[in-house]
This record gives structure tokens, sequence and C-alpha cells, in this order.
């Protein structure tokens, strides 16, 4: 009796081995529920997403400022059309008028291809990979209106063209009340103004490639003022080859600005290439922090077609300018943008 209980014992052990190394042959296999065969010639391993948002982080710490090889829809990203090949989601849907309304709390607009206007009234709404091309003199590429905790990550907004088809605006808070809003990684062109908020985070973004039609006043980022909560314009390319108006602008135009950080972008073109805020005859600006931005001299020998900036009043109270440089030595005074 006690040979047939070690052979059966034996015979256990033995059993076990072989599932140990059956599973480690091939993952998943014997795992409860899944439904992953074997990889062999006939099942390839399933390809991963050729760009991972932590990935898009290293090169471009390694790289520099962004760029169109680090933002928008990632390469190879699969997107469906709207409304052609789907029509809604939890949360949105395709009006037949022919916009895109985003409504409800917390929706997820993702892997999509939008060729018309996207109109976004719900709150905590995220918006990843997706293309929305839009063109016309009123056209918005995403609107906000009256929404809170929206975040638009990794896609491409654009215009049609830079002539009659280009959009307005790229991303707009279209009544000035839009709150918790955060635009990353996006590639925005063809364009009146790329972004126009007036709270949130705007960060990594290349915004470029403007489009023109009479009568339009070119912006990168801009602000109307008369909101007072945080704005932070952080470690973006913003490049307008045009000599007006600006790559980031603050204007009074509703109100005092306050409480506005731009650090650390890469900026070229417009009349200047930052208008900081200050009207005249104006509410005086405070809070207004531009620190550590690099000028580019690609379109005009000082940033932008006047100059670098206008409007910084440094008497304001904890506004700051500093570390602000050029990217070259050729330009005269070179040690600050003044």
């Amino acid at each position: 009796m006690k040979l047939i209980g070690m052979t059966i014992w034996l015979a256990a052990v033995a059993v076990v081995v072989a599932l140990i190394a059956i599973g480690l042959a091939f993952p998943g296999l014997l795992r409860p529920g899944s439904k992953q065969p074997p990889i062999s010639a006939g099942h390839p391993r399933p390809a991963q997403h050729p760009r991972h948002h932590h990935e898009r982080v290293e090169r471009r710490r390694q790289r520099g400022f962004p760029d169109a090889a680090d933002t928008g829809v990632p390469a190879g990203t699969r997107l469906r059309t709207v409304p052609g090949q789907v029509r809604r989601g939890k949360g949105w849907a395709y009006d037949q008028r022919g916009w895109v309304r985003v409504y409800g709390h917390g929706a997820v607009l993702t892997d999509l291809n939008i060729p018309c206007d996207v109109s976004v009234t719900g709150s905590d709404i995220t918006i990843r990979n997706v293309k929305v091309t839009v063109g016309g003199a009123d056209a918005i590429g995403i609107g906000l209106r009256h929404a809170r905790n929206v975040t638009i990550e990794d896609s491409t907004i654009s215009g049609m063209n830079t002539g009659a088809g280009r959009m307005m605006t790229g991303v707009k808070d279209v009544y000035g009340d839009a709150t918790g809003v955060r635009v990353l990684d996006d590639d925005i062109s063809r364009f009146e103004t790329g972004v126009q908020v007036e709270t949130g985070l705007i960060a990594d973004n290349y915004i470029h490639e403007p489009g023109f039609l009479p009568g339009d006043h070119t912006n990168g980022v801009t602000s109307n003022g008369g909101v007072t909560t945080l704005l932070t314009i952080s470690h973006n390319t913003i490049f307008i080859n045009r000599g007006q108006t600006d790559a980031i602008g603050l204007f009074e135009d509703h109100g005092v600005q306050q409480n506005r950080r731009i650090t650390d972008n890469l900026l070229a073109g417009g009349s200047y290439a930052i208008y900081a805020g200050q009207k005249q005859g104006g509410p005086p600006t405070s809070k207004i922090v531009i620190t550590g931005n690099l000028i580019s001299t690609i379109y005009y020998a000082h940033g932008g077609n006047y100059g670098c900036a206008a409007h910084f009043d440094s008497r304001g109270r904890e506004n700051i300018w500093s570390g602000n440089t050029w990217n070259t030595t050729s330009v005269p005074d070179y040690s600050a943008c003044d």
C-alpha cells in the first residue's frame, strides 16, 4: 500500500510540473476565463499600440519641444469615421444637423475621425485619439459650452486648408465659463485661433500653420480676461507664420487679466510673440508669471514682427518676467526677451 501511495504521489507531482511547464510556454492558456490562444505561427502576438503616452513623454524629454512627431493622434491608430461607421456612444451622439454632441457625464470619445464640429456640454469628458477636421468662417473644432472638467488629449484638430477652409478656433470656451479644461499633446493647425480658454492647463501641444481670412486676428493661445481662475500655458510649441497677432495673447476685452502662468514654451511669430495682458487704461494685471520661454527667430528677427512681447506691467502685483531668452545668439542684447 505504501508503494502504491508513493506511486500516486509521484504521478501527481509529475502532472503539476507538466502543468507549470505548459503555463510558462503558453501564458494565458490555463488562466481561468482566458480566451487567448497559445502564441504560434498561426496566432501572432497582438500588436502593441505604436505610441503609448509615456513613450511620447520620454521622446519629448530627449528631443525638446513638441512637434508633429509626438503630438496629435498617434500614428497607426485605427479611427472609426463619424457618422459613416459610428453615430453614437455613451454620452455622445452625431446630430443629423451636422455636428457631434457630447452631453453625458463621464463620456469618452476615442479613436474617432470626426469631419464636423464637436459641441461639449457635459462634465468629466475625455476626448482622446480623435481627429477633428472642420472649416469655414465660424467653424469650431471643439466647442466647450458651460462644460466642466474636459480633457482633450493626443488629438489632431485642423481646418480643411489655410484659406477659406480654415477653422475659426480649434478649442474654444464659447461662453468663457468652462472650468477644469485640459488641452494636452494635441496637434492644432489651420485656424484663426488655436486655443481660446480662460482657465485650465494648455500643455505639450504643437500649434502651428494658421489659416487666414480677411479680417482675422490670428492667435495661437488666447484669453480675453475677466476670469481670474488659474490659466497655465506650459511647454507648447506655438508657431504663427504671420505678422499678426500673437503666439500667446492675454487681453482685457472682458475684464482683468490675473493669475496666468506662461512657462517653458517655444514661441514665434505674430505682431509680438507674447501679449502680456495690460490694456491701456484697463484694470491692473496681477499674478502674470512669464518665465523660461524660448523665443524663436524662425520668422522675424525679434520673435514677432514688431518684437518679442508687449503690454507686460512690471509694476503689477506679483507679476514676474524672467528667464525668457532667444533661440539664437545673433539677436542684439541676447540675454532676455525685451
